[in-house]
């Protein structure tokens, strides 16, 4: 499927698997079955247009490779390969040693000028992008990332509803200019939901290691005397992790915490 940047070929590409009985498509760097990410990077990650188009590309002789053997382990009878022109369709196909291409179907075939014209503006005006599969899957791999879920329900057929289940990707850095969130705002949201809790009398420090896969928390609680311990534990845990990823994105891998002492 050839498509210019942001004309909605990942919005459509699932559909279009559908209607023709495609199995797999590589889609921005990820080879995707069904709804689920077998394998590859998104380029959608990259922070640079160039990076993006080299992920896109599978230019990285790991990230090909990992590709390709898994396309060669799954053996799908038919992929469908989505790219803004018809020579980077030969590229990828020639890189994933994929055989000749049957067909070519551009993305005009398939989509009104009218819906091209929305995609463009979600893109363009708002820096949306859509990966066509659940936000559950992505939530690792796009930590720091505003991710929507879209779900997206067509016509019935045989008493049941066709469901596409789709994610809005927002990486705001990459049209806003770059934001970043201190571990400092972090510990003082932490603070303040201590505050809140019933049992804790105060945080008395927050440890974060955080990398590109999602962030761990460790919180040292000064707990007040009277209260069953472990309910205030359980409780500030639960708040953590819930406000915290809401708030920064982040995907969170873990809140441990630690009583040091009561009050």
């Amino acid at each position: 499927m050839v498509g210019k940047s942001g004309t909605g070929k990942s919005y459509q590409a699932m559909n279009l698997c559908k209607e023709l009985n495609i199995e797999c498509f590589i889609d921005d760097g990820l080879f995707i079955c069904g709804n689920s990410i077998l394998e590859g990077i998104s380029a959608k990650r990259q922070s640079t247009k160039v990076a993006a188009i080299k992920t896109a590309l599978f230019t990285d002789e790991e990230h090909r490779q990992s590709v390709l053997n898994k396309i060669m382990a799954v053996s799908p009878a038919t992929i469908l390969i989505l790219g803004t022109s018809e020579k980077m369709i030969q590229s990828i196909s020639k890189r994933l040693e994929l055989p000749e291409l049957e067909r070519i179907i551009r993305i005009e075939e398939i989509t009104s000028e009218e819906e091209r014209e929305i995609a463009r503006k979600q893109r363009q005006e708002l820096g949306k992008h859509i990966i066509p599969v659940p936000t559950l899957q992505l939530k690792r791999e796009f930590s720091g990332y505003f991710l929507d879920p879209l779900r997206i329900i067509r016509g019935w057929r045989g008493g049941k509803a066709s469901v596409s289940e789709k994610t809005v990707v927002r990486p705001t850095y990459s049209y806003l200019g770059q934001y970043t969130i201190s571990d400092k705002v972090i510990g003082d949201v932490i603070g303040h939901l201590g505050r809140e809790t019933e049992g804790v009398e105060s945080v008395a420090k927050v440890s974060i290691e955080n990398n590109k896969e999602g962030m761990k928390i460790t919180i040292h609680l000064i707990c007040k005397f009277g209260f069953q311990i472990m309910n205030a534990a359980i409780e500030m845990q639960k708040a953590v992790f819930q406000i915290v990823e809401t708030m920064t994105a982040f995907h969170i891998k873990a809140v441990d915490v630690e009583i040091k002492g009561l009050k």
